[in-house]
């Protein structure tokens, strides 16, 4: 299987133990190309007529084949039409001068290439290899995030220097390990940007040019997890009626991320630990384990650790992937950085639509420092395009992150309130709030915030500043 001397040219050479199966009845010719792969690192498999190669093929499965169309006793499109070849098999078809007509309809059948007659022993191993990429690409497509800006969610404020330093160490190691990257584990809740801060690992490693290949695993059957990871082979279940190319081989040469990895069973971890250690893999349903070349990146939105105690994630799994872990801070933990990143956010979000970046009021920050955001930055970019959608360019006060009015059976309510006729100042009642909230609680701001049901960064925000070194008795927490 491919390594990863093939990510960034076309080789000429096959990778080493390729298994290739030569169809051809001109002995002189096909043993000539058979040497020629073997010098390469391949097996070969050679067969002189249809009948020797059907029964090879039922029997065994193969990373390469090369057919010669003609032979004594039949079409070898015939071996395409019945389905003899697995879907995962490149497959080069050989045709003399004047057959171009059936190598197209050989490639339309599945045959990823073709050569005309006569041709060098040297093009071969390049028209395999172009066959086997286009099948990745097409794999690649299905689960490939490489389009598209930086990831606007990774805005490095004060409350992200450690991670920055985290960073720092991972891309250090990238460069010293570049033939085979250590994997990444990547903690934080729902939300935090892990799948983003994945994407930037890769962007800003040694395989950026690569391929980026994702896959929530939450989203994945049990019954289907283990076939969709490694590929399977035709017949390996029930439903498999052809042969498909697993995600660890579509991410050769360059990076899969795992999303969610706790919520595979325990048997697929298993499965998972010989690839991360040993770099191999082996099809649902094959007979032979071959090697793929894929950095790897997981996240999940709960401690493994605490997954290990409850004996549904691997202990050794988990001490192989956390060589380099790295934990994403829920957005109410990052301070007065929630307004700075909702700033960036609405200019990356303000330029997607084609608007201006639109101002956030005072009121505006105060509510987001305010709110608890449950749904941590996935909720931010939310909140911010719905104002942008509704309001425009307007100036954003994000009011509609108070909510409607509490019902007097779901939260107290003092029924001495009474709003006067000629109206009252709100921001001036908040900051007489806070201030009897921190006289009742002897200046303490954990205290007063959980009296008030604010966040600690919101009272810190609301206080006065003070113009010079704290007095005895100041705010503490």
């Amino acid at each position: 299987m491919p390594h990863s001397d093939q990510r960034t040219r076309l080789d000429d050479s096959l990778p080493p133990g390729s298994e290739v199966l030569i169809v051809e009845d001109d002995a002189p010719f096909r043993k000539r190309i058979g040497a020629h792969l073997r010098q390469s690192g391949a097996s070969v498999t050679e067969a002189g007529c249809i009948a020797e190669a059907r029964r090879l093929l039922k029997d065994l499965r193969f990373d390469f084949a090369l057919l010669d169309l003609h032979l004594p006793d039949g079409e070898a499109i015939a071996l395409l039409k019945e389905g003899a070849v697995s879907e995962n098999t490149g497959i080069v078809v050989m045709t003399a001068f004047g057959g171009i007509r059936q190598a197209v309809e050989a490639m339309r059948l599945g045959a990823g290439d073709y050569l005309s007659k006569p041709f060098e022993p040297d093009e071969i191993p390049l028209a395999l290899l172009r066959c086997r990429r286009s099948r990745l690409a097409e794999r690649r497509a299905e689960h490939r995030w490489e389009e598209g800006p930086a990831p606007a969610e990774l805005h490095f404020g004060e409350s992200l220097r450690s991670l920055r330093a985290d960073l720092d160490t991972i891309l250090a190691a990238d460069r010293r390990m570049a033939g085979r990257p250590p994997p990444v584990l990547i903690e934080g809740e729902t939300g935090t940007g892990k799948s983003a801060l994945a994407r930037w690992i890769h962007r800003n490693g040694p395989r950026a040019a690569a391929p980026f290949v994702n896959i929530n695993c939450a989203a994945l059957p049990d019954t289907l997890a283990e076939a969709e990871l490694f590929g399977h082979e035709r017949g390996a279940f029930t439903d498999a009626k052809g042969a498909r190319v697993g995600l660890f081989e579509a991410a050769d040469g360059g990076t899969l991320f795992l999303d969610e990895i706790g919520s595979l069973s325990m048997a697929v971890q298993a499965k998972l630990l010989t690839a991360v250690e040993d770099a191999r893999i082996r099809r649902l349903g094959g007979s032979r384990e071959f090697s793929v070349d894929a950095r790897i990146i997981v996240a999940s939105n709960r401690p493994l650790e605490s997954l290990v105690q409850k004996e549904v994630f691997r202990e050794d799994l988990l001490q192989r992937l956390k060589l380099l872990c790295v934990t994403l801070p829920p957005l109410r933990e990052r301070g007065t950085d929630v307004a700075a990143l909702a700033r960036h956010l609405s200019r990356i979000l303000a330029a997607r639509h084609g608007m201006k970046p639109p101002t956030i009021t005072a009121q505006g920050e105060a509510r987001l420092l305010a709110h608890p955001w449950r749904g941590n930055i996935r909720e931010l970019s939310h909140e911010i395009e719905r104002a942008l959608i509704f309001g425009g360019e307007a100036p954003m006060d994000f009011a509609s992150l108070g909510g409607p009015a509490p019902r007097a059976s779901s939260a107290w309510r003092n029924p001495a309130w009474r709003l006067p006729s000629s109206g009252f100042s709100l921001e001036a009642t908040v900051d007489e709030l806070i201030a009897e909230a921190m006289r009742e609680t002897d200046n303490n701001v954990s205290a007063a915030a959980r009296r008030l049901g604010v966040t600690r960064d919101f009272v810190r925000y609301r206080l006065p500043r003070p113009r010079a070194a704290a007095p005895a008795g100041s705010a503490h927490d």
